[in-house]
């Protein structure tokens, strides 16, 4: 059940919260920190801060939508994954929904049905006091012209 393995969590989040094998969750989930899923959630997950990580081992699945900054899957999801930083699917992963991504690492074996959408989002800044906010692409293209 539990693994030594450093690699499934990559992002250094401990586990604070386990859903074990046997446990259904009939509702959303909220959760901060780790989240480790043997169990069955039939709702939608989201997490609460930026380094959360969802981990869902090959026995469990999540029916429902999934909005967390990092995620490691090797069980079932029937819904759409939201992934706001990194996405690992192991090989035993099996994805029924689109899946929303900034990083992903995917292992030989693991399954997709459904749209993969690569989110790149630029960080947003001001170029100066009171002036409309541009994207770091913006300052990249008006730098290489200026050269």
């Amino acid at each position: 059940m539990w693994s030594n393995n450093s690699k499934s969590v990559k992002s250094g989040t401990s586990i604070t919260t386990l859903i074990a094998q046997g446990t259904v969750i009939q509702g959303n989930v909220s959760f901060s920190g780790g989240l480790h899923v043997d169990g069955r959630i039939e709702g939608s997950v989201q997490a609460e801060g930026s380094d959360a990580t969802l981990t869902l081992s090959e026995n469990g699945s999540v029916q429902g939508e999934v909005h967390v900054p990092n995620a490691v899957i090797n069980g079932k999801v029937v819904g759409d994954l939201h992934i706001a930083n990194r996405l690992e699917l192991a090989n035993a992963a099996r994805v029924e929904g689109n899946i929303h991504y900034c990083v992903l690492e995917m292992n030989a074996g693991a399954q997709i049905n459904g749209k993969m959408i690569f989110r790149s989002e630029p960080q947003r800044r001001l170029s100066a006091p009171g002036a409309e906010a541009i994207d770091d692409q913006d300052v990249e293209t008006a730098v290489a012209e200026s050269v």
